[in-house]
């Protein structure tokens, strides 16, 4: 008899995980939007930089330590935002990287995200290869053709593409892997800060439009985090490894004014489109502010790194990294931790505060 219940409390044990997984990662039914377009750069980078000449790489341990298929050329321990917004959309996977997109997977949506990639062209040159934002359009425009191919006709695709959701996050590597890099780039000395987020937001604008031309209707813009308290910065140049860095983070604060202008401007300006801000910097703000209430115990040290806060570069290839992962606002210099980008995913996704999203969340965005 004991025996028995044993069996019955284990099958039970099984079916509940089951369903708890098909429920969380949309086996339940239709994704909410039939496709999930993502543009951007190493946070979201699933893979495109894997094979190409770059410095920019993560398809090595301990990269992906935390994710179900390990090292996949995430910048992360785990889950991405994207993957977090992918499974609250209701997806059954999580979306293919351009390098790797066949068949009919396209209609799923495709990642054509690259680390070290600008709104820029040159940004993160000194990196190596990398995709910027005009070359992953340039691969967007090719997966259209593909989708009019499987669809049959130029219409068919156009209704079936205004229907999905694109993601596009960019500016972050124009400060990091630019601007902020005098020795390397001069635009620092060409225009001032605020110069310099009007020539990214107009370049961006112009590679939006292009997106627009070939069908993409739903708009997601993701501002810049807080990039003057990542590791890497108060590494350089905070004194106390603590304090966030001003010059850059009023800087990126230039930018994300902007692109909440863009998404006005956009909106008022191109017919039957809906584009909605994500305001990264703000949640991340709560998440420095106040990281007890998110189960955060080190906001300004990388969980992987070398030397001070953990920030002076990325992982190395088999490091070993703290234990406390889910404790860490940070994985390494530059990258929030899986813990982190589920908050952030979350919250993009349905608004936990009302400035987290302009004028509403990706959940409301899908339901258009």
């Amino acid at each position: 008899m004991a025996s028995e219940q044993k069996r019955w409390f284990v099958m039970q044990v099984i079916v509940t995980l089951l369903v708890l997984k098909m429920v969380s990662f949309g086996v339940n039914g239709d994704p909410q939007v039939p496709c999930y377009f993502i543009f951007g750069d190493s946070l979201v980078d699933n893979g495109n930089n894997n094979r190409i000449a770059s410095l920019a790489r993560a398809n090595y341990l301990p990269y992906g330590i935390d994710f179900p298929d390990g090292p996949t050329g995430r910048f992360s321990n785990g889950k991405t935002v994207v993957d977090t917004v992918a499974e609250l959309l209701g997806f059954d996977s999580y979306i293919t990287p351009y390098a790797n997109a066949r068949g009919r997977d396209i209609l799923n949506g495709v990642n054509y995200a690259s680390a070290a990639a600008g709104i820029r062209d040159e940004t993160g040159q000194q990196l190596g290869a990398r995709i910027s934002f005009g070359g992953q359009v340039n691969n967007y425009k090719n997966t259209v053709s593909r989708v009019v191919d499987i669809l049959g006709d130029e219409d068919s695709a156009a209704n079936y593409l205004r229907q999905c959701i694109y993601s596009v996050g960019l500016g972050s590597n124009d400060y990091l892997n630019n601007y902020f890099m005098p020795n390397y780039y001069q635009t620092s000395n060409q225009y001032t800060p605020e110069q310099y987020a009007s020539v990214l937001i107009q370049q961006y604008s112009e590679l939006l439009r292009e997106l627009y031309n070939y069908g993409a209707r739903k708009f997601v813009l993701n501002g810049i985090g807080q990039i003057g308290c990542s590791p890497n910065a108060l590494a350089q140049n905070s004194e106390d490894g603590s304090t966030c860095v001003e010059k850059i983070n009023s800087a990126n604060q230039m930018f994300n004014n902007q692109l909440k202008s863009l998404v006005d401007n956009a909106n008022r300006d191109l017919p039957d489109a809906k584009f909605i801000y994500i305001n990264n910097y703000d949640i991340f703000q709560d998440l420095i502010n106040s990281p007890q209430s998110y189960g955060f115990t080190v906001t300004n040290a990388g969980c992987c790194g070398v030397g001070k806060n953990n920030g002076q570069i990325t992982c190395l290839p088999g490091q070993t990294p703290c234990q406390n992962r889910n404790e860490h606002l940070f994985w390494d210099a530059f990258h929030p931790s899986e813990a982190a980008n589920v908050i952030v995913g979350r919250r993009s996704y349905s608004a936990q505060a009302s400035s987290d999203a302009y004028p509403m969340d990706i959940r409301q965005l899908a339901q258009l």
